[in-house]
Protein backbone atom coordinates (compact mmCIF):
# COMPACT_ATOMS: atom_id res chain seq x y z
CA UNK A 1 0.00 0.00 0.00
CA UNK A 2 1.56 3.26 -1.23
CA UNK A 3 1.72 5.98 1.67
CA UNK A 4 -0.01 9.34 1.81
CA UNK A 5 2.36 12.37 0.66
CA UNK A 6 3.18 14.52 3.44
CA UNK A 7 4.79 17.61 3.27
CA UNK A 8 6.31 20.86 4.83
CA UNK A 9 5.31 24.69 4.03
CA UNK A 10 6.54 27.47 5.20
CA UNK A 11 4.70 30.86 5.02
CA UNK A 12 5.08 34.31 6.37
CA UNK A 13 2.80 34.45 9.44
CA UNK A 14 -0.43 35.54 8.60
CA UNK A 15 -4.05 35.14 9.21
CA UNK A 16 -5.87 32.62 7.07
CA UNK A 17 -2.98 30.54 6.13
CA UNK A 18 -5.02 27.42 7.18
CA UNK A 19 -8.16 28.63 5.41
CA UNK A 20 -5.96 28.87 2.08
CA UNK A 21 -4.43 25.41 2.18
CA UNK A 22 -8.09 24.12 2.98
CA UNK A 23 -9.79 25.62 -0.14
CA UNK A 24 -6.64 25.12 -2.05
CA UNK A 25 -7.32 21.27 -1.23
CA UNK A 26 -11.31 20.88 -1.87
CA UNK A 27 -10.85 22.61 -5.10
CA UNK A 28 -8.42 20.16 -6.46
CA UNK A 29 -10.77 17.51 -4.45
CA UNK A 30 -8.02 16.12 -2.02
CA UNK A 31 -8.87 15.24 1.17
CA UNK A 32 -6.50 16.30 4.06
CA UNK A 33 -5.80 13.72 6.64
CA UNK A 34 -3.64 15.94 9.06
CA UNK A 35 -2.55 18.99 9.22
CA UNK A 36 -0.17 20.76 11.81
CA UNK A 37 0.82 24.32 12.86
CA UNK A 38 3.56 25.97 14.68
CA UNK A 39 4.97 29.41 14.64
CA UNK A 40 8.75 29.96 14.35
CA UNK A 41 9.52 33.48 15.03
CA UNK A 42 7.96 35.35 12.19
CA UNK A 43 7.15 32.25 10.23
CA UNK A 44 4.37 29.86 10.07
CA UNK A 45 4.94 26.13 9.56
CA UNK A 46 2.40 24.10 8.23
CA UNK A 47 2.75 20.06 8.11
CA UNK A 48 0.18 18.54 5.91
CA UNK A 49 -0.68 14.59 5.27
CA UNK A 50 -3.12 14.38 1.87
CA UNK A 51 -4.82 10.82 0.89
CA UNK A 52 -2.86 10.29 -1.53
CA UNK A 53 -4.30 11.72 -5.39
CA UNK A 54 -5.41 9.41 -8.09
CA UNK A 55 -4.75 11.93 -10.44
CA UNK A 56 -2.04 14.48 -9.74
CA UNK A 57 1.50 13.36 -9.49
CA UNK A 58 3.77 14.71 -6.60
CA UNK A 59 5.34 17.36 -8.58
CA UNK A 60 1.80 19.07 -9.69
CA UNK A 61 0.76 19.07 -6.04
CA UNK A 62 3.58 20.90 -4.98
CA UNK A 63 3.43 23.57 -8.10
CA UNK A 64 -0.21 24.18 -6.53
CA UNK A 65 1.48 25.22 -2.98
CA UNK A 66 3.75 27.39 -4.76
CA UNK A 67 0.67 29.35 -5.57
CA UNK A 68 -0.44 29.89 -2.59
CA UNK A 69 0.10 33.12 -1.11
CA UNK A 70 2.95 34.07 1.12
CA UNK A 71 4.70 30.53 0.93
CA UNK A 72 8.33 30.66 0.91
CA UNK A 73 9.22 27.09 1.04
CA UNK A 74 7.64 23.51 0.56
CA UNK A 75 9.34 20.46 0.77
CA UNK A 76 8.73 16.07 1.41
CA UNK A 77 9.00 15.22 4.21
CA UNK A 78 8.33 11.45 5.94
CA UNK A 79 6.95 12.24 9.14
CA UNK A 80 4.96 14.44 11.05
CA UNK A 81 5.35 16.42 13.52
CA UNK A 82 3.19 14.43 15.84
CA UNK A 83 4.53 10.98 14.30
CA UNK A 84 7.43 12.11 15.39
CA UNK A 85 6.52 12.75 18.76
CA UNK A 86 4.85 9.15 19.00
CA UNK A 87 7.67 7.66 17.79
CA UNK A 88 10.24 8.96 20.29
CA UNK A 89 7.49 8.40 23.13
CA UNK A 90 7.35 5.11 21.83
CA UNK A 91 11.19 4.93 21.63
CA UNK A 92 11.00 5.96 25.58
CA UNK A 93 8.64 3.98 27.06
CA UNK A 94 9.63 0.55 25.20
CA UNK A 95 13.28 1.58 27.01
CA UNK A 96 11.82 1.45 30.65
CA UNK A 97 12.14 -1.53 32.77
CA UNK A 98 8.48 -1.32 34.26
CA UNK A 99 5.88 -2.60 31.37
CA UNK A 100 3.28 0.74 30.57
CA UNK A 101 -0.56 -0.11 29.82
CA UNK A 102 -2.79 3.59 29.63
CA UNK A 103 -6.00 3.22 28.40
CA UNK A 104 -8.95 5.71 27.66
CA UNK A 105 -12.16 6.31 29.76
CA UNK A 106 -13.84 3.76 27.92
CA UNK A 107 -11.40 0.90 28.50
CA UNK A 108 -9.84 1.17 25.14
CA UNK A 109 -5.77 0.35 25.14
CA UNK A 110 -3.70 3.71 23.53
CA UNK A 111 -0.69 3.21 24.98
CA UNK A 112 1.62 -0.17 25.57
CA UNK A 113 5.40 -0.67 25.55
CA UNK A 114 7.53 -3.38 24.43
CA UNK A 115 8.15 -4.61 28.83
CA UNK A 116 4.37 -5.39 28.78
CA UNK A 117 3.99 -6.73 25.56
CA UNK A 118 6.61 -9.16 26.93
CA UNK A 119 4.70 -9.81 30.39
CA UNK A 120 1.63 -10.44 28.75
CA UNK A 121 2.83 -12.31 25.47
CA UNK A 122 1.43 -9.81 23.01
CA UNK A 123 1.88 -8.16 19.83
CA UNK A 124 1.65 -4.36 19.77
CA UNK A 125 -0.26 -4.06 16.34
CA UNK A 126 -2.36 -6.48 17.83
CA UNK A 127 -3.28 -5.15 20.50
CA UNK A 128 -3.11 -1.28 20.28
CA UNK A 129 -7.03 0.12 19.75
CA UNK A 130 -8.27 -2.60 21.66
CA UNK A 131 -10.55 -2.86 24.75
CA UNK A 132 -8.73 -3.96 27.69
CA UNK A 133 -11.18 -6.81 28.55
CA UNK A 134 -9.65 -8.59 25.53
CA UNK A 135 -6.41 -8.63 27.25
CA UNK A 136 -8.00 -9.50 30.55
CA UNK A 137 -11.60 -10.60 30.65
CA UNK A 138 -11.80 -10.65 34.57
CA UNK A 139 -9.79 -9.04 37.35
CA UNK A 140 -8.32 -6.21 35.54
CA UNK A 141 -6.70 -3.86 37.48
CA UNK A 142 -7.23 -1.12 35.27
CA UNK A 143 -10.81 -0.95 34.57
CA UNK A 144 -11.11 -1.28 38.93
CA UNK A 145 -9.06 1.83 39.13
CA UNK A 146 -11.48 3.54 36.30
CA UNK A 147 -14.86 2.18 37.87
CA UNK A 148 -14.20 2.70 41.73
CA UNK A 149 -11.92 5.90 40.98
CA UNK A 150 -8.86 5.12 43.08
CA UNK A 151 -5.60 3.65 42.33
CA UNK A 152 -5.18 0.15 42.53
CA UNK A 153 -2.27 -1.88 43.51
CA UNK A 154 -1.54 -5.60 43.37
CA UNK A 155 0.16 -9.09 43.02
CA UNK A 156 -1.85 -10.28 39.58
CA UNK A 157 -0.70 -13.76 37.77
CA UNK A 158 -1.88 -14.66 34.35
CA UNK A 159 -1.21 -17.60 31.91
CA UNK A 160 0.05 -16.46 28.42
CA UNK A 161 1.43 -19.13 25.63
CA UNK A 162 4.85 -18.86 27.11
CA UNK A 163 3.36 -19.95 30.47
CA UNK A 164 2.57 -18.13 33.70
CA UNK A 165 3.87 -14.72 34.51
CA UNK A 166 3.68 -13.37 37.95
CA UNK A 167 3.94 -9.48 38.05
CA UNK A 168 3.07 -6.48 40.57
CA UNK A 169 0.64 -3.66 39.08
CA UNK A 170 0.49 -0.24 40.18
CA UNK A 171 -2.92 1.67 38.32
CA UNK A 172 -3.50 5.07 38.86
CA UNK A 173 -6.40 7.47 37.32
CA UNK A 174 -5.17 10.03 34.08
CA UNK A 175 -7.26 13.94 34.51
CA UNK A 176 -6.88 16.87 31.96
CA UNK A 177 -5.93 19.73 33.20
CA UNK A 178 -9.62 20.61 34.43
CA UNK A 179 -9.68 17.31 36.20
CA UNK A 180 -11.88 15.12 33.86
CA UNK A 181 -11.48 11.68 33.89
CA UNK A 182 -9.71 10.69 30.63
CA UNK A 183 -8.43 6.91 31.02
CA UNK A 184 -5.79 5.11 33.66
CA UNK A 185 -1.91 3.72 33.27
CA UNK A 186 -0.68 0.91 34.83
CA UNK A 187 2.64 0.34 35.33
CA UNK A 188 3.78 -3.43 35.73
CA UNK A 189 7.00 -5.06 37.66
CA UNK A 190 7.59 -8.83 36.96
CA UNK A 191 8.13 -10.33 40.20
CA UNK A 192 11.56 -11.56 39.19
CA UNK A 193 12.98 -7.68 39.03
CA UNK A 194 10.53 -7.01 42.30
CA UNK A 195 12.84 -9.71 44.24
CA UNK A 196 15.85 -8.81 42.88
CA UNK A 197 15.00 -4.81 43.94
CA UNK A 198 14.39 -6.05 47.33
CA UNK A 199 17.38 -8.15 48.15
CA UNK A 200 19.47 -4.95 46.15
CA UNK A 201 17.81 -2.57 49.30
CA UNK A 202 18.58 -5.95 51.85
CA UNK A 203 22.05 -5.73 51.42
CA UNK A 204 23.97 -3.45 53.49
CA UNK A 205 25.05 -0.29 52.28
CA UNK A 206 29.10 0.14 51.65
CA UNK A 207 30.83 1.41 55.00
CA UNK A 208 33.05 3.67 54.60
CA UNK A 209 35.76 5.95 57.06
CA UNK A 210 33.13 8.66 57.32
CA UNK A 211 31.00 6.27 59.01
CA UNK A 212 32.77 5.72 61.99
CA UNK A 213 32.43 7.86 65.09
CA UNK A 214 34.98 8.97 67.37
CA UNK A 215 36.76 12.41 68.30
CA UNK A 216 39.73 10.84 70.13
CA UNK A 217 43.17 11.47 68.53
CA UNK A 218 43.77 7.95 68.59
CA UNK A 219 41.03 7.42 66.26
CA UNK A 220 41.42 10.25 64.20
CA UNK A 221 45.08 8.71 63.54
CA UNK A 222 43.95 5.67 62.83
CA UNK A 223 41.22 6.75 59.90
CA UNK A 224 44.22 8.89 58.36
CA UNK A 225 46.60 5.99 58.56
CA UNK A 226 43.92 3.60 57.00
CA UNK A 227 42.59 6.14 54.40
CA UNK A 228 46.23 5.80 52.79
CA UNK A 229 46.78 2.29 52.52
CA UNK A 230 43.23 1.28 51.83
CA UNK A 231 43.96 1.31 48.10
CA UNK A 232 47.16 -0.43 48.28
CA UNK A 233 46.52 -3.95 48.17
CA UNK A 234 49.16 -4.72 50.77
CA UNK A 235 48.34 -7.51 53.76
CA UNK A 236 47.01 -5.40 56.92
CA UNK A 237 46.90 -6.57 60.64
CA UNK A 238 44.10 -5.40 62.87
CA UNK A 239 44.74 -5.95 66.62
CA UNK A 240 42.93 -4.82 69.22
CA UNK A 241 40.53 -6.53 72.59
CA UNK A 242 37.30 -7.78 71.71
CA UNK A 243 34.64 -5.47 71.10
CA UNK A 244 36.46 -2.52 69.56
CA UNK A 245 35.30 -3.03 66.14
CA UNK A 246 37.75 -4.65 64.24
CA UNK A 247 35.55 -6.41 61.54
CA UNK A 248 34.23 -2.71 61.10
CA UNK A 249 37.28 -0.94 60.51
CA UNK A 250 38.27 -4.25 57.99
CA UNK A 251 35.18 -3.87 56.16
CA UNK A 252 35.98 -0.01 55.57
CA UNK A 253 39.30 -0.79 54.04
CA UNK A 254 37.91 -2.87 51.47
CA UNK A 255 35.43 -0.58 50.59
CA UNK A 256 37.92 2.43 50.28
CA UNK A 257 40.33 -0.34 48.18
CA UNK A 258 38.12 0.49 45.54
CA UNK A 259 38.01 -3.53 44.85
CA UNK A 260 35.71 -5.18 42.60
CA UNK A 261 34.96 -8.34 44.74
CA UNK A 262 33.14 -9.63 48.19
CA UNK A 263 33.97 -8.96 51.33
CA UNK A 264 34.65 -12.83 52.88
CA UNK A 265 34.59 -12.74 56.83
CA UNK A 266 36.07 -15.96 58.34
CA UNK A 267 35.97 -16.43 61.72
CA UNK A 268 39.34 -19.04 62.12
CA UNK A 269 37.47 -19.84 65.29
CA UNK A 270 34.88 -21.25 64.89
CA UNK A 271 35.36 -23.27 62.06
CA UNK A 272 36.05 -26.85 63.14
CA UNK A 273 39.75 -27.75 62.54
CA UNK A 274 38.65 -30.67 59.92
CA UNK A 275 36.53 -28.20 57.59
CA UNK A 276 38.98 -25.14 57.87
CA UNK A 277 40.74 -25.82 55.25
CA UNK A 278 38.31 -27.34 52.79
CA UNK A 279 36.02 -23.93 53.45
CA UNK A 280 39.63 -21.71 52.84
CA UNK A 281 41.08 -23.71 49.54
CA UNK A 282 37.78 -25.74 48.67
CA UNK A 283 38.28 -29.66 47.26
CA UNK A 284 38.22 -31.62 43.91
CA UNK A 285 35.60 -34.60 43.40
CA UNK A 286 35.68 -37.10 46.01
CA UNK A 287 38.23 -35.74 48.12
CA UNK A 288 37.36 -36.89 50.96
CA UNK A 289 33.75 -39.27 52.42
CA UNK A 290 30.77 -36.37 51.96
CA UNK A 291 32.86 -34.53 49.61
CA UNK A 292 30.64 -33.07 47.25
CA UNK A 293 30.33 -34.79 43.69
CA UNK A 294 31.93 -31.83 41.34
CA UNK A 295 34.04 -30.66 44.09
CA UNK A 296 33.41 -26.57 45.68
CA UNK A 297 35.50 -23.98 45.52
CA UNK A 298 37.03 -22.56 48.09
CA UNK A 299 36.47 -18.77 49.98
CA UNK A 300 39.77 -17.47 48.35
CA UNK A 301 38.52 -18.29 45.06
CA UNK A 302 34.86 -17.35 45.81
CA UNK A 303 36.70 -13.70 47.25
CA UNK A 304 37.77 -13.27 43.40
CA UNK A 305 39.30 -9.56 43.53
CA UNK A 306 37.33 -8.73 46.52
CA UNK A 307 39.33 -9.01 50.35
CA UNK A 308 39.72 -11.94 52.57
CA UNK A 309 39.36 -10.90 56.14
CA UNK A 310 40.53 -14.27 58.54
CA UNK A 311 39.72 -13.07 61.77
CA UNK A 312 41.15 -14.47 64.88
CA UNK A 313 43.78 -15.54 63.08
CA UNK A 314 45.44 -16.37 66.25
CA UNK A 315 43.46 -19.24 66.83
CA UNK A 316 43.86 -21.03 63.41
CA UNK A 317 45.62 -24.64 63.29
CA UNK A 318 49.45 -24.62 62.60
CA UNK A 319 48.35 -26.63 59.56
CA UNK A 320 46.61 -24.43 58.37
CA UNK A 321 49.16 -21.90 59.04
CA UNK A 322 51.30 -23.06 56.56
CA UNK A 323 49.15 -22.84 54.00
CA UNK A 324 47.69 -19.60 54.21
CA UNK A 325 51.58 -18.69 54.59
CA UNK A 326 52.46 -20.13 50.92
CA UNK A 327 49.36 -18.56 49.38
CA UNK A 328 50.31 -14.86 50.68
CA UNK A 329 54.07 -15.55 49.43
CA UNK A 330 53.04 -17.09 46.02
CA UNK A 331 49.44 -16.03 45.47
CA UNK A 332 48.39 -19.77 44.56
CA UNK A 333 45.94 -22.29 46.52
CA UNK A 334 45.35 -25.99 45.61
CA UNK A 335 42.24 -27.55 46.31
CA UNK A 336 42.47 -30.40 48.66
CA UNK A 337 42.68 -33.77 46.84
CA UNK A 338 43.62 -31.38 43.85
CA UNK A 339 47.06 -30.43 41.85
CA UNK A 340 45.92 -27.49 39.71
CA UNK A 341 47.46 -24.11 41.12
CA UNK A 342 44.77 -21.54 41.01
CA UNK A 343 45.66 -18.19 40.83
CA UNK A 344 43.84 -15.76 43.96
CA UNK A 345 43.79 -12.09 43.77
CA UNK A 346 42.10 -11.28 46.98
CA UNK A 347 43.30 -9.24 49.38
CA UNK A 348 43.74 -10.18 52.73
CA UNK A 349 43.04 -8.47 56.13
CA UNK A 350 43.76 -10.32 59.84
CA UNK A 351 42.52 -9.78 62.63
CA UNK A 352 43.10 -11.05 66.34
CA UNK A 353 43.02 -10.04 70.35
CA UNK A 354 45.90 -12.46 71.10
CA UNK A 355 49.35 -11.23 71.49
CA UNK A 356 50.51 -13.19 68.29
CA UNK A 357 54.41 -12.25 68.93
CA UNK A 358 54.13 -13.81 72.53
CA UNK A 359 52.37 -16.78 70.46
CA UNK A 360 55.50 -17.02 68.42
CA UNK A 361 57.55 -17.26 71.40
CA UNK A 362 55.88 -19.87 73.30
CA UNK A 363 55.72 -21.89 69.64
CA UNK A 364 51.71 -21.18 69.32
CA UNK A 365 52.07 -19.34 65.83
CA UNK A 366 54.09 -19.73 63.06
CA UNK A 367 56.88 -16.62 63.23
CA UNK A 368 57.18 -16.86 59.59
CA UNK A 369 53.32 -15.61 59.02
CA UNK A 370 53.63 -13.31 62.23
CA UNK A 371 56.11 -11.55 60.33
CA UNK A 372 54.21 -11.82 56.99
CA UNK A 373 50.70 -10.56 57.93
CA UNK A 374 52.48 -7.93 59.82
CA UNK A 375 52.94 -5.45 56.87
CA UNK A 376 50.63 -2.45 58.07
CA UNK A 377 49.65 -3.09 61.92
CA UNK A 378 46.41 -1.42 62.92
CA UNK A 379 45.75 -1.26 66.59
CA UNK A 380 42.39 0.09 68.00
CA UNK A 381 42.52 1.22 71.14
CA UNK A 382 39.94 -0.13 74.01
CA UNK A 383 37.08 2.19 74.77
CA UNK A 384 38.49 2.74 78.49
CA UNK A 385 41.10 4.91 76.77
CA UNK A 386 39.48 7.00 74.29
CA UNK A 387 36.78 8.11 76.70
CA UNK A 388 35.88 11.11 74.87
CA UNK A 389 34.24 8.81 72.53
CA UNK A 390 31.44 7.33 74.70
CA UNK A 391 29.37 10.64 74.69
CA UNK A 392 29.30 10.51 70.72
CA UNK A 393 28.84 6.57 70.21
CA UNK A 394 26.27 6.26 73.15
CA UNK A 395 24.31 9.21 71.84
CA UNK A 396 24.55 7.64 68.02
CA UNK A 397 23.36 4.11 69.47
CA UNK A 398 20.36 5.87 70.85
CA UNK A 399 19.31 7.39 68.32
CA UNK A 400 19.51 4.10 66.19
CA UNK A 401 17.64 2.58 68.78
CA UNK A 402 14.83 4.67 69.28
CA UNK A 403 14.24 4.42 65.51
CA UNK A 404 13.90 0.63 66.17
CA UNK A 405 11.67 0.91 68.75
CA UNK A 406 9.60 4.22 67.38
CA UNK A 407 10.45 6.02 70.29
CA UNK A 408 10.83 9.92 70.02
CA UNK A 409 14.53 10.98 70.19
CA UNK A 410 15.70 10.45 74.01
CA UNK A 411 18.77 12.00 75.63
CA UNK A 412 21.57 10.54 78.19
CA UNK A 413 21.00 13.13 81.36
CA UNK A 414 24.87 13.73 82.76
CA UNK A 415 24.23 11.30 85.50
CA UNK A 416 23.93 8.92 83.35
CA UNK A 417 26.55 9.87 81.42
CA UNK A 418 28.90 10.24 84.00
CA UNK A 419 28.14 6.34 84.94
CA UNK A 420 29.01 5.44 81.49
CA UNK A 421 32.25 7.35 81.95
CA UNK A 422 33.21 5.79 85.17
CA UNK A 423 32.91 2.76 83.58
CA UNK A 424 35.88 0.37 82.48
CA UNK A 425 34.37 -0.99 79.54
CA UNK A 426 35.66 -4.92 79.57
CA UNK A 427 33.68 -5.43 76.51
CA UNK A 428 34.61 -2.32 74.60
CA UNK A 429 32.01 -0.75 72.01
CA UNK A 430 29.81 -3.65 72.09
CA UNK A 431 29.83 -3.56 75.77
CA UNK A 432 28.41 -0.05 75.58
CA UNK A 433 26.01 -0.76 72.70
CA UNK A 434 24.71 -3.60 74.62
CA UNK A 435 23.88 -0.77 77.66
CA UNK A 436 22.42 2.03 75.15
CA UNK A 437 20.04 -0.87 74.22
CA UNK A 438 18.62 -2.00 77.58
CA UNK A 439 18.72 2.08 78.70
CA UNK A 440 16.28 2.72 75.30
CA UNK A 441 13.84 0.04 76.32
CA UNK A 442 13.79 0.35 79.86
CA UNK A 443 12.95 4.51 80.04
CA UNK A 444 10.02 5.72 78.87
CA UNK A 445 10.36 9.44 79.46
CA UNK A 446 13.06 12.09 76.84
CA UNK A 447 15.72 11.60 79.56
CA UNK A 448 18.01 8.40 80.20
CA UNK A 449 18.57 8.35 83.67
CA UNK A 450 21.43 6.45 85.69
CA UNK A 451 18.91 3.71 86.90
CA UNK A 452 18.37 2.91 83.04
CA UNK A 453 22.13 2.49 82.81
CA UNK A 454 22.54 -1.35 83.54
CA UNK A 455 26.34 -2.62 83.01
CA UNK A 456 26.89 -6.16 82.21
CA UNK A 457 27.41 -7.13 85.87
CA UNK A 458 24.55 -5.45 87.04
CA UNK A 459 21.77 -6.76 83.95
CA UNK A 460 22.68 -10.17 85.13
CA UNK A 461 22.79 -10.04 89.33
CA UNK A 462 21.27 -13.20 90.32
CA UNK A 463 20.19 -11.40 93.41
CA UNK A 464 17.71 -9.20 91.40
CA UNK A 465 14.28 -11.01 91.44
CA UNK A 466 13.44 -9.05 88.74
CA UNK A 467 15.90 -8.62 86.65
CA UNK A 468 17.34 -9.63 82.76
CA UNK A 469 16.06 -13.83 83.47
CA UNK A 470 12.71 -12.85 84.61
CA UNK A 471 12.11 -10.13 81.68
CA UNK A 472 12.98 -12.53 79.29
CA UNK A 473 11.27 -15.81 80.69
CA UNK A 474 7.43 -15.32 81.07
CA UNK A 475 4.86 -14.27 78.43
CA UNK A 476 4.42 -10.66 79.28
CA UNK A 477 4.13 -8.06 77.40
CA UNK A 478 7.33 -5.50 77.16
CA UNK A 479 5.80 -2.96 78.88
CA UNK A 480 4.68 -5.63 81.92
CA UNK A 481 8.33 -6.53 81.94
CA UNK A 482 9.91 -3.67 81.63
CA UNK A 483 7.58 -2.44 84.68
CA UNK A 484 8.81 -5.47 86.33
CA UNK A 485 12.64 -4.72 86.21
CA UNK A 486 12.07 -0.95 87.24
CA UNK A 487 9.77 -1.98 90.24
CA UNK A 488 13.19 -4.47 91.19
CA UNK A 489 15.44 -1.56 90.75
CA UNK A 490 13.24 1.19 93.32
CA UNK A 491 12.93 -1.40 95.74
CA UNK A 492 16.69 -2.44 95.94
CA UNK A 493 17.98 1.25 96.44
CA UNK A 494 14.91 2.06 98.76
CA UNK A 495 15.86 -0.73 101.01
CA UNK A 496 18.89 0.31 100.71
CA UNK A 497 19.18 3.88 101.95
CA UNK A 498 18.06 5.79 104.45
CA UNK A 499 15.98 7.90 102.90
CA UNK A 500 13.57 8.47 99.70
CA UNK A 501 15.97 11.64 98.60
CA UNK A 502 18.63 9.81 99.45
CA UNK A 503 17.79 6.76 96.90
CA UNK A 504 16.39 9.64 94.56
CA UNK A 505 20.15 10.85 94.63
CA UNK A 506 21.51 7.62 93.83
CA UNK A 507 19.33 6.98 90.86
CA UNK A 508 19.80 10.37 89.24
CA UNK A 509 16.16 11.02 89.70
CA UNK A 510 14.48 14.30 91.28
CA UNK A 511 12.86 13.39 94.23
CA UNK A 512 9.32 14.49 93.43
CA UNK A 513 10.35 12.04 90.25
CA UNK A 514 10.80 9.09 92.50
CA UNK A 515 7.08 10.35 94.53
CA UNK A 516 5.99 9.67 91.25
CA UNK A 517 6.99 6.18 90.63
CA UNK A 518 6.47 5.06 94.20
CA UNK A 519 3.00 6.09 93.67
CA UNK A 520 2.61 4.89 89.76
CA UNK A 521 3.93 1.77 91.19
CA UNK A 522 1.80 1.46 94.41
CA UNK A 523 5.35 1.25 96.69
CA UNK A 524 5.01 0.81 100.21
CA UNK A 525 7.57 1.16 103.32
CA UNK A 526 7.08 -0.10 106.58
CA UNK A 527 7.68 0.86 109.96
CA UNK A 528 11.28 -0.54 110.06
CA UNK A 529 14.38 0.13 107.65
CA UNK A 530 14.41 -2.06 104.63
CA UNK A 531 10.74 -2.89 104.20
CA UNK A 532 9.78 -1.05 100.47
CA UNK A 533 8.02 -3.51 99.13
CA UNK A 534 4.64 -3.56 96.48
CA UNK A 535 2.66 -5.35 99.47
CA UNK A 536 0.95 -2.76 102.11
CA UNK A 537 1.92 -3.02 105.21
CA UNK A 538 -0.50 -4.88 107.94
CA UNK A 539 -2.46 -2.39 110.31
Amino acid sequence: MTENPKFKLLFDDRVGIVFDIAGLMARQGLNIIAMEVEQKGSFAQVSLEIERPQTLELESLRRLFASLPGIKSERVVGLLPREIRQKWFRTLFDGMSEGIISIDAKGVINTINAVACQILGQVYDEIIGHHISELSPKDSILLECIEKKIPISRRKMIVTDTGRVEFYGSAKLINDSQGNLVGAVLLMKDIREVRKMVDAVSTPLALTFDDFIGQSPAIKNLITFARKIANTGAIVSITGESGTGKELFAKALHYESGRTGPFIPINCAALPEALIESELFGHVDGAFTGARAKGKPGLFEAAGDGTIFLDEIGDMPPGTQAKILRVLQEGFIRRIGGVQEIPVNARVITATNKNLWEMTQQNKFREDLFYRINVFNILIPPLRERLMDIPPLATDFLHQFNRKLSKADQTINKGAMAKLYNHSWPGNVRELKNVIERAAVLSDGEDIAVDAILLSHEAADPGCPESVPGISGNNNSLKEQVGSYEVAILLDTLNATPSIREAARQLGVSHTGLLKKIKKYQLHGGSNKNQWSKNKPRA
